[in-house]
């Protein structure tokens, strides 16, 4: 077994708290205890369990396989010497990351109103759990996740967490009662892959997914969609090092958004709300402008599939359905009115390597000083707040 190594950095001290925040991007470990009363009870002895592997970390056994989260997946409080690829131990890493009780510690010292917190063991839209070989078994263990995310995660501290679901991939008629009833628990948005194709689906401009979005947008359920939640993250090469597939990240958010807004989603959907997760703002100005350039040239020719909606352009669109979610994008703030003020969010990614923790309220100060407090409002809280609902949510989680 490899040699394991225990090393917390010492507990932070909090920084002044210069504005309200809703993060729009965090994880979560998930617990031992996830399945356990939980699923139906004819999968109950499938359900995944957590065992050993040969490094002595800890993964979900599923099916044939496994699942787990990454040692990169929850690296906050820890000293960089220690981060690793490999599955990791509860006793490894900060309590916040699989406890509720100590994660609304960790945002009470990072001031973080409230979280959109999406799941690890089973990819960003839970994609393992959606590809099961046996799709009853599959389904229960959908159910099962979003009934722990919703009873222990979300309504332990009610307005803390957005509650945020797993979708069923495989069948879109499914999936689209689930969202139904899933808003009516409570539910603000869902996680989705930003190209289903890449995991075997039909694309998003396919009819079949009609039903899952009409049911997301009469619901007004967000759908939420992470850099990599199809299981790719924008790549040059197979062996490239972690930093150029980081690197890269808002490259993939510009990929999925230019995906969305050619399938034509926007126009079919008009009230549809689309968030984008740990892509940044960077490339946003870029895609307007380059959405209008080509709708005046190759995009207006009636050759091929010509853009359907002539009162609305694509860029329009993408001001209008999607919202913009960012870290740090000191560069492109000056582009806000371009971009649109009222659709961009803010995000802490509390606890993977990219996170503003503990230092999110130091780093929004320096980043957004220099703004109105009115518009700064909007992007550290306003804007979530307005795009889930926020404010009606305590409510309706007690």
């Amino acid at each position: 077994m490899t040699q394991r190594t225990i090393a917390l950095l010492p507990e932070p001290e909090p920084e002044e708290h210069h504005y309200e925040v809703i993060s729009v991007d965090d994880h979560v470990t998930e617990p031992a205890n996830l399945f356990e009363g939980r699923i139906e009870a004819a999968y109950a002895d499938r359900a995944p369990r957590l065992t050993e592997d040969e490094s002595g970390g800890l993964v979900w056994a599923y099916e044939d396989g496994e699942m787990h989260d990454a040692g990169f997946g929850a690296v906050a409080g820890r000293p960089q010497s220690v981060w690793r690829h490999e599955p990791i131990r509860y006793e490894e890493i900060r309590k916040g990351c699989w406890d509720i009780h100590a994660r609304i510690r960790d945002m009470d010292l990072d001031g973080i109103t409230a979280s959109v917190t999406f799941p690890s063991m089973c990819g960003f839209a839970g994609r393992k759990l959606s590809a099961s070989k046996d799709p009853g078994l599959g389904l229960a263990c959908v159910r099962a996740y979003n009934r722990w995310h919703l009873e222990e995660w979300a309504s332990s501290y009610p307005g803390r967490i957005i509650p945020m679901q797993l979708p069923w991939l495989p069948d879109p008629v499914i999936a689209a009662r689930e969202v139904e009833q899933n808003a009516e628990r409570g539910f603000r948005a869902v996680t989705f892959p930003d190209i289903p194709q890449r995991l075997g689906y039909p694309s998003i401009d396919d009819r079949a997914w009609e039903p899952f979005l009409r049911a997301c947008e009469e619901t007004q359920t967000v759908i939420c969609l992470h850099a990599g939640g199809a299981g790719y993250v924008l790549n040059t090469r197979p062996d490239a090092p972690l930093q150029l597939q980081t690197s890269l990240f808002p490259g993939g958010a510009f990929v999925g958004a230019m995906e969305w807004v050619w399938s034509f989603v926007p126009v079919r959907f008009p009230n549809i709300k689309i968030a984008l997760s740990e892509g940044g703002i960077g490339w946003v100005p870029m895609a307007l402008d380059r959405l209008d350039y080509v709708m005046a040239h190759s995009g207006g020719s009636p050759v091929d599939t010509p853009w359907p909606d002539p009162d609305m352009s694509p860029s329009e669109m993408l001001r209008r359905n999607f919202w913009f979610c960012m870290l740090d994008d000191p560069s492109t703030l000056p582009a806000l009115d371009r971009i649109g003020a009222g659709h961009v969010m803010v995000e802490s990614d509390y606890p993977h390597a990219d996170s503003t923790w503990p230092h999110t309220q130091s780093l929004l100060a320096r980043r957004l000083g220099h703004l109105s407090p009115d518009v700064a409002q909007k992007l550290t809280y306003g804007n979530a707040a307005a795009l889930f609902r926020y404010e009606s949510l305590v409510g309706d989680l007690t």
